[in-house]
């Protein structure tokens, strides 16, 4: 049966038969998710500003004719 290492503590787990997989446990599975959801993982660069949707330059914005798709060929 095929044994992978647990991203959190390393142990080896078995993939098969485990409710928990990729993690050896319920605890490691929630210790990940803790990390999600207080922003432990990040990729790395620059941060990006957020801006809602719905400001003006979306209403200005033309959406394609009848009869075109995104790009404006016919159809």
């Amino acid at each position: 049966m095929p044994q992978v290492p647990c991203p959190i503590c390393r142990k080896m787990t078995d993939w098969y038969d485990n409710p928990y997989r990729p993690f050896c446990s319920e605890r490691c599975k929630l210790l990940d998710l803790g990390a999600w959801a207080s922003e432990g993982y990040r990729v790395p660069g620059e941060p990006v500003s957020y801006e809602p949707s719905g400001g003006k330059d979306e209403e200005e914005k033309p959406g394609p004719e009848e009869g075109e798709d995104d790009e404006g060929a016919s159809l």
